[in-house]
């Protein structure tokens, strides 16, 4: 029960729900019982001859149907039989209409409950995934993620909240049922409530397996989901290795396993609602022959509207009595899914948070690698990498794929953090540096273009919304983009597709140029800006490369010898360490690595 109270935690402030949701119930539970407590004294009137003897005042309050016998035979003797009957209407018609306006009022409040949980949960997870380290997401499936924060919050909303409501509407009902009963007969109501906790007993049986099979249902949706982004997103390739029949059949596999374990859950949750209806249908066929028994040979004080009347409500005793049983049963759902959210939430970071960052508002010296190592479980991809990043100077790094790169581009980011040594940046280590202060000195632009599906203005303004149109056409300038744009259908407001596919490979990566130019970031990262492109794109793409590295502190990565012949320094890196670095003419004649590599002009292969 601690994950379900953890995951009522995220409805705070619940008093403003719980307070007004019970004080509507508890009119509506009572309105709604008086309904069917007024079936004594329309019998009466209906059955009753209006020139017997009135009938004897209750000597006890509790007793309710002498009160309304003797209320109706009171005013049948005085008014008459009709008038008794259309008062008697009039009574049942209005206690419908308060039961069903206090209902009604009562749900509005429990929906604005629900809505104000799902709020609250799905933000608490997105902020957590968001913030997490970016190696967290390198061992997640992108699609169980998507799950969690869509289907498994879902599932917690409708589930977990709901089973809050029924704990405090049906309750009430059934208190309400209870009281009525047993001031009508209470000997009978005695025998008649073993009902309840056999029917409780028979229903925590059937649905005893359901936890586990809700946890496992919610991890199947989760790599359902997972196949079907990755289908989605290698689309091309899916295609042309001819794999479609191959994606579909692992897709369905996968579809089959779901459907059959949420049939298996339904199976079971249903069996709840026959077993506690035939156990209620049961006694109440039993109360019948025995109370009707009695009745009829006279042997009891009941009357037989009395007796009536307390079959009518009996048969609803089973109703809040099962409801709260499918609840449990629903329950289990609702916690398997809330601990996959908790899960995420309570994780740990690798790294946690300085508890007192460093705010760096200008960047003025440089960056320095001291004996930096770094490696993914027993593969170690970086070695004692040390040099300096000076302020205003450009570093190229050069070698082999698979040498270590653009893992060591990625700690001035910090989307990755060395295993031994450290990194500063004006002499302060980089992991005290607060996460948004050191974003606001980088900008990066990768060797594949990421974008998103929103107009070309957005794009360009990401990293500074608040930019003027001015402002967005002079970093287009600079990108040597503004005048494709203008080509397209709308300019600025033409969207670009998911990923930016309405657009090509150059004009994609000039609109990631121009967001780095936009953002005016004082150091400057360069993945192999301009790898992917054909000739053509690669020189206007150069053009605007070399235009945003003027005055700025730039690390870049190249297997052209165009982007990095003009750098201050070039390290040449293989097998996770410095093997040679100087100028571009420092190198060439050394004869080592990197004139072999000038030799072939590529840097993918020795």
């Amino acid at each position: 029960m601690n994950t379900y109270f953890r995951l009522l935690g995220f409805a705070k402030p619940m008093g403003k729900y719980a307070i007004p949701y019970a004080v509507l119930m508890v009119l509506a539970t009572f309105f709604g019982t008086l309904n069917l407590a007024l079936l004594a004294p329309l019998l009466t009137a209906l059955f009753s001859d209006a020139s017997q003897a009135p009938f004897q005042r209750p000597e006890s309050w509790t007793d309710l149907m002498g009160w309304m016998e003797y209320g109706t035979r009171s005013v049948q003797a005085e008014f008459g039989a009709m008038e008794t009957l259309k008062w008697i209407c009039i009574a049942i018609v209005a206690s419908v209409f308060l039961s069903n306006l206090f209902r009604y009022g009562s749900l509005r409040v429990m929906e604005n409950f629900r809505i104000h949980t799902l709020l609250n949960l799905r933000k608490a997870l997105f902020d957590r995934v968001m913030d997490k380290e970016l190696s967290y997401f390198t061992d997640q499936r992108k699609g169980d993620i998507i799950s969690k924060i869509a289907s498994d919050v879902q599932v917690v909303q409708f589930s977990v909240t709901s089973t809050l409501q029924v704990l405090i509407k049906e309750p009430l009902q059934l208190l309400a049922y209870l009281i009525v009963l047993f001031s009508i007969s209470t000997p009978l109501t005695f025998f008649s409530v073993m009902v309840i906790p056999l029917s409780a007993w028979a229903i925590s049986k059937i649905v005893r397996r359901l936890r586990s099979q809700a946890k496992e249902a919610q991890d199947r949706f989760g790599m359902m989901i997972s196949y079907l982004d990755e289908a989605l997103s290698g689309m091309r390739v899916i295609k042309a290795f001819n794999a479609t029949d191959r994606t579909k059949a692992k897709f369905h596999a996968e579809n089959i396993a779901f459907s059959d374990l949420g049939r298996k859950m339904a199976y079971r949750q249903q069996l709840a609602s026959p077993v506690s209806e035939f156990l209620g249908v049961s006694m109440v066929a039993v109360l019948v022959f025995f109370g009707g028994g009695l009745v009829l040979e006279g042997n009891s004080d009941l009357s037989a509207s009395a007796f009536i009347t307390y079959i009518a409500v009996f048969s609803q005793v089973m109703r809040p009595a099962k409801a709260i049983s499918e609840s449990f049963s629903q329950l289990h759902s609702g916690i398997a899914a809330g601990e996959r959210v908790l899960a995420v939430i309570d994780e740990q970071d690798t790294y946690p948070p300085v508890a007192d960052p460093v705010g760096i508002s200008a960047f003025r010296q440089g960056i320095c690698f001291h004996q930096v190592s770094f490696a993914y479980q027993e593969n170690r991809v970086l070695k004692d990498i040390s040099f300096e990043l000076p302020q205003g100077k450009t570093i190229a790094l050069v070698g082999p794929s698979g040498g270590g790169k653009s893992t060591l581009m990625d700690m001035i980011p910090r989307f990755i953090r060395p295993t031994l040594g450290k990194l500063t940046i004006d002499g302060i280590d980089i992991n005290r540096v607060s996460a948004s202060s050191l974003y606001h000195l980088i900008g990066l632009v990768n060797q594949e273009a990421i974008l998103f599906h929103d107009t070309i203005r957005n794009n360009i303004a990401f990293g500074k919304p608040e930019a003027s149109q001015k402002e967005i056409e002079q970093a287009a300038h600079i990108a040597n983009a503004h005048e494709f744009i203008l080509q397209t259908p709308l300019g600025y407001d033409s969207v670009i597709g998911e990923r930016g596919s309405k657009l090509s490979g150059g004009q994609r990566q000039r609109i990631c140029i121009a967001r780095a130019v936009l953002q005016n970031p004082p150091i400057l990262l360069l993945d192999e800006a301009t790898s992917a492109l054909d000739t053509e794109s690669e020189q206007l793409v150069q053009q605007a490369l070399l235009r945003l590295m003027q005055n700025r502190t730039t690390l870049v990565i190249a297997h052209r010898l165009s982007t990095i012949q003009k750098a201050d320094r070039i390290l040449v890196i293989q097998n996770g360490e410095i093997v040679e670095q100087g100028t571009h003419f420092e190198l060439l004649f050394q004869e080592g690595l990197y004139s072999r590599l000038i030799e072939k002009q590529s840097f993918e292969q020795v």
